[in-house]
């Protein structure tokens, strides 16, 4: 196949390139190389698979997009500008590259109807807000975000409606979404417009919903990507990590090689046309967990930072519940969390890391945006 990766050089994305052209595919890559991510230079970065082809050039440019799209037959859409905090100051700018982008790649796809076979989109856990939880008495329910005035007095954990504190279960597609972050928006903009415009214009296209993705070639000097390569940048300065709330809030943290099977498996499956799929574990892990063992692991004595504090749309606990996509193709993660951090730490002892989280927390502040 002839496929186009938007985003290509980036995290997930330059890992799906080497996927693809492995197992025989042509692959075109479009990326604007954002010096958030890649650096000032904004050169291809070194591990960027010379079998690919790459274009460089924006998703809201069309006439690149054109370019871009010129005998293509299947396009994974990962182009996104990432980062849950700073979309909350960064709205235009979020808005414009990941919806207004995406409408752009729609548009110029809408005129090779008859020439796309597929489109895959990244789609993101964020949209869901907070996962679901159970209640003393059995019940499966979706609260909102918890009140302000708990966080305050720090009470943390989602309490129910008998007083009882909520145990957190799996998180199915069938929840009720509700994004607390610009970025949620956008990403719920991505996975509705791509399954919209398949859905009119009779093109398959399938939306994977990713968990909290960890990994080689995450950007370590972006204080704005996951937790793991925040925490990694922090300790490979000698720093503490810092983590709100108290530790204890969890998420699904899944290897990015799991991703992008996932992403092929989609490709490869007609049954997977029309879906909306989560990607992760099944499998809730604390995030003071995850900084101890880096901590460990990197020979950094200190404790984690607690710093108590909350911020505005944080959520307390969300994991993947899995079933719809093993039930449909078979897919079942293959990298535990103790492997891939294993896999994760050998690379990061030969990495070097700008630290800019406490710039970050340090605006999220000034506007307001923690408490």
């Amino acid at each position: 196949m002839n496929i186009l990766v938007t985003g290509g050089a980036g995290f997930v994305g330059s890992h799906l390139v080497d996927s693809l052209i492995a197992s025989g595919h042509a692959v075109r890559v479009l990326d604007n190389l954002d010096a958030q991510v890649h650096g000032e230079a904004q050169k291809p970065p070194s591990y960027f698979n010379p079998k690919a082809e790459l274009q460089i050039g924006d998703i809201r440019d069309r006439a690149a997009v054109d370019r871009a799209l010129d005998g293509i037959e299947v396009v994974f859409h990962q182009a996104a500008a990432v980062g849950v905090g700073q979309s909350m100051y960064e709205i235009e700018h979020y808005c414009s590259v990941n919806t207004i982008g995406a409408a752009v790649v729609l548009e110029a796809i809408i005129e090779r109807k008859d020439q796309i076979q597929k489109m895959l989109v990244a789609s993101s856990m964020s949209i869901y807000g907070e996962g679901g939880y159970r209640t003393g008495k059995g019940d499966v329910i979706f609260p909102s975000l918890r009140p302000e005035a708990a966080l305050a007095a720090q009470q943390f954990e989602h309490i129910g409606p008998d007083g009882e504190v909520l145990v957190p279960v799996g998180t199915p597609e069938s929840k009720p979404l509700l994004p607390t972050s610009i970025y949620a928006i956008t990403k719920r903009d991505h996975e509705e417009m791509f399954l919209a415009t398949g859905a009119a214009y009779g093109i398959p296209a399938t939306a994977l919903r990713y968990f909290n993705i960890y990994g080689t070639r995450q950007s370590l000097s972006n204080p704005y990507t996951g937790v793991v390569a925040i925490f990694s940048s922090r300790l490979l300065n000698r720093n503490r990590p810092m983590i709100f709330e108290d530790g204890h809030q969890s998420r699904d943290f899944v290897h990015v090689s799991d991703i992008v099977r996932a992403n092929v498996m989609c490709m490869e499956s007609d049954a997977a046309n029309g879906q909306i799929y989560n990607v992760g574990t099944g499998r809730a892990t604390s995030v003071l967990q995850v900084a101890e063992t880096l901590a460990d692991e990197l020979g950094f004595d200190e404790s984690a930072e607690i710093v108590g504090k909350f911020r505005a749309g944080d959520i307390r606990h969300c994991y993947a519940d899995t079933s719809r996509i093993e039930q449909a193709l078979g897919y079942a993660p293959k990298v535990s969390l103790e492997d891939g951090m294993r896999e994760l730490l050998d690379w990061l002892r030969t990495q070097e890391a700008t630290d800019s989280v406490e710039a970050a927390a340090a605006e999220l502040e000034r506007r307001g945006l923690t408490r």
